[in-house]
Order: C-alpha cells, then structure tokens, then sequence
C-alpha cells in the first residue's frame, strides 16, 4: 500500500503509475472538504493559472518534456492530447473536461482508492508520495518542516483573467499566431502607442487587492510568473518585451497603414529582430505598437485566457483597466486574476534525483513542492515518484533517467543546485550537458538536444525492459 498525498497533476500522476504498477495505492486529496486559496473545484489534476502546458515542438523544452512523458506513458499528457484546444504552438488543453476525465478515470481504477481529507500528518510505517502543492495545508506544512528541520523557500504566485468570447470585439481583435505558425489561434488586441501609454500609466496606478493572510514585506515573486502591474512598474516598455510584445504579428485585413488609428508609423518603435526579407518592411507596417494576445480555453472557443495577464489588482480595478485595451472595452469577465503563496522546500538539501527523501528513503515528492515550476514538469515529477515509489514495494532500485533527457536533467539539478541559491526551475534547455560541439544556430541546437534526448531515453527504456 502506498499513500499519495494531493491530488494536483503530480499526484495524479504519481498515483496511475502506482497503480499501473499493480500496486494498491490511497490517493488523498483535501478538496472540496478543504479549499485552498487558488482552486475552485474538486477535480483531480485542476489548472490553476493556465490551460497551456508549454510549447508542443519537441525542439522547445516544455515540448521535449512533453514527448518524453508520452513515451513513458504519462496519463496527464495522454488525457491533455485527448482535449486539446487551438493555441497556436502550445499544447493548451479545455480544463474542465481535463480535469473531470481524469478524476473520473482515477476515481473508478480498482487499485486506485481516493479519499477526500486533509492530512495533517505523514504517514510514517508506509512508503509516502507528498504531492501536496504549493498550497499545502497548514498542519501538513508544519509537520513536513518538522521532519526537514527548516523552514520553507516561499514566493508569490498569480493567475490571469478570463474573457467571454462574445464579449470581445472582433471588429479590433484579430486572429493570428505569432509568425503566422500554424493555424491563427489566438486573439490579439493591438494598441497604438497612445493607447498603451495611456493602460501602462493607469496599470501602474491601480488599486492592488490586500495579501490577507501573506507576508507583504516578504512576498518575492517568480520572475517567469510576475503580475503584469509588477512588470508595468518595472519600466515603460517592460511589457512590450514581455507578453505585450509586436513582433511576428500582424493584422491581415490592414491594408494601408495611414488609414488605419490602431497601428503605429515605423519612428514610434525602435528596431527589433525580426525575419529579414523583401516583405520586412511591409511587416512591420502591418505590426501593432504593441498587442494583448487571448488563448482559447475550451473546445467552443466560448471563454479566452489573457496571456500573461497574471495579477494581484482589485477586481474592480482589474475591470476598469483592462477594460482599456482595445477590443476589450465591453469584456465580460468569468474568473478573476487571482495571487497566492507557492511553497517549496530546499530541494537540493532534502532529496535525491530519485525524489527520495535523503532522510527517509520510503517517502517521495514531487510537484511545484520540490521546486520544478511548470504543469509538465510537475507531472514528470508524479511519473518518477510513483514510478519509484512502486519499485520500492516491489523490491526493486528506484531508478532515475538519464541526464541528457530533460527529465533527467531537471530532477539532477533540484537535487545539486546550490542549497543558498536555490529557486524553481522549469524545463529549459541550459540543465542539459553540452552537446561537444559549437552550433551557432539556436534552432539546430535545440534539435540536437531534442535527438540526443529521444535516442537516450528509448536506449533508456529497452535497458529497463531486459
């Protein structure tokens, strides 16, 4: 018997491979008996901040990582296929039917049994897989600091807005993909430079909602998380090097620039890379000073995710201001941005690559606990505690994967980092070894990684089955 403990993508994972296994496991899971701050239902394996779970090209980190579960069998990448949504490059997913598929999935599997509690305690005689999340509760938390002997690693955390698609006006939003990859799949509002001056000045002023229960004077945010009032106050242009950046979009239906309010001339924005070609400049008569993208949330199309519009403002205050960029003036909104407190411990001290517990070899983590930051990581996480955590009732070595795959590399480097430095990680290619060999082109690169990552984990494989 195993225990699991959270019920998030981690745990669910962790919990199939368990049971794939053939080996009985408890997954214990505390909504809807205790909410946490962040999640609005009882599924197994709810999105919290977003519906994306990265870049699906395997030349990207989050697709490697991607591809990589597949091919172990990971139920949280088999199910986000399943109910994928248009997100132009991203492997974006419609999080309701994700979620209830795989609670429903898990909750009937006869190996599987899911109890709706908080632990307060872990288990001490029985091997334990801790997947308790960043919002783990407070009994828990306290008794998991006991058994470390320190003190969390905190910082702060936040989600973005959600728009009612016949709220937003298509006669200003336009469809398109940044580069025009793939299908067109996300809504761009663009903003001429006036306009976006006039939203940046009042972003910087608007109301922030109270921390409640949060440390003000301690908060740190992830800098791949940050609100965008944080980013706005950081500088002028922060946002348009960031999720409000122009470059690789441009509206079809403009034809001449001189007719149209919403597009800058060429000397109000300075020069930036893009593809180099006879249409360069045609391009860039055609690009917005700067754009506001929405990613599709579910199959219909009906509800659409601000990207990298995470933030810590008033609700009133977020209707106000976002209600500034164009084709949003008349937004009707079904969920809020959100912020919380995201907990994790120093990995590096605590754990092996194996996500053992350097001080109990029968307990497991795994998660955004450990300090892994992403939806896919999290779920590589699951796969190798429970995948481990089964070895050991079974007899067998826990194992760990090789680190020229990108799960190999990431629980090689939350388990070594530097213990006084340590902060979250998501998949990305500088944990890799080097390749031997100087490749200039970033595209060539990464697709060498991605070769090596492959071929390393299928010869991975077979040595396991033999």
């Amino acid at each position: 018997m195993i225990h699991v403990i959270g019920g998030g993508l981690a745990g669910t994972e962790a919990a199939w491979q368990i049971a794939r296994a053939g080996v009985r496991v408890i997954l214990h899971e505390m909504r809807p008996v205790r909410m946490s701050p962040a999640h609005h239902t009882g599924e197994l394996a709810e999105l919290v901040c977003s519906n994306s779970f990265g870049a699906q090209a395997c030349d990207r980190a989050s697709g490697l990582l991607h591809e990589e579960l597949r091919r172990l069998g990971s139920i949280i990448i088999a199910t986000a296929d399943r109910h994928a949504v248009p997100a132009g490059g991203a492997l974006a997913v419609d999080r309701g039917v994700f979620s209830h598929e795989l609670t429903e999935i898990l909750s009937s599997h006869p190996l599987i049994e899911l109890r709706r509690e908080d632990v307060p305690q872990i288990p001490t005689e029985e091997v334990v897989v801790l997947t308790s999340g960043p919002l783990t509760s407070p009994a828990l938390a306290e008794d998991l600091q006991r058994f470390t002997g320190m003190d969390y690693f905190s910082f702060f955390d936040a989600a973005s807005p959600i728009v009612v698609g016949e709220s937003i006006n298509r006669d200003l939003a336009f469809m398109a993909s940044r580069y025009d990859k793939g299908e067109p799949s996300y809504l761009n509002c663009p903003m001429n430079r006036e306009q976006y001056l006039h939203f940046w000045q009042e972003l910087c002023q608007a109301e922030k909602a109270e921390l409640k229960d949060f440390e003000q004077e301690t908060a740190k945010f992830f800098e791949g998380c940050l609100p965008i009032e944080e980013m706005a106050r950081r500088g002028e242009d922060t946002m348009r090097y960031g999720p409000l950046k122009p470059v690789g979009l441009s509206d079809p239906r403009i034809k001449d620039i001189k007719a149209e309010e919403n597009f800058t001339q060429l000397s109000d924005i300075e020069e930036t890379k893009i593809p180099k070609s006879e249409e360069r400049k045609s391009y860039r008569h055609h690009r917005p000073y700067a754009v506001v993208q929405l990613r599709q949330e579910d199959k219909a199309g009906e509800l659409w995710n601000m990207v990298g519009f995470q933030t810590n403002l008033r609700w009133g205050e977020q209707k106000r201001v976002f209600r500034l960029i164009p084709g949003l003036e008349n937004a009707e909104f079904v969920r809020m941005g959100v912020m919380h407190r995201n907990t994790f411990i120093n990995a590096p001290q605590l754990l092996y690559p194996t996500l053992q517990f350097k001080k109990r070899h029968n307990l497991l983590a795994a998660g955004q606990l450990v300090g892994t930051e992403g939806y896919t990581a999290a779920s590589a996480g699951g796969w190798l505690a429970g995948t481990n955590a089964a070895r050991l009732v079974l007899g067998l070595e826990p194992v760990t994967l090789p680190g020229t795959t990108m799960m190999g590399a990431l629980f090689e480097f939350i388990s070594s980092a530097s213990p006084k430095h340590f902060q979250p990680m998501p998949p990305n290619f500088g944990i890799l070894p080097e390749l031997g060999v100087r490749i200039k082109n970033k595209q060539e690169r990464y697709g060498m990684y991605r070769d090596r990552a492959l071929a390393s984990l299928e010869a991975w494989r077979i040595g396991q089955s033999h």
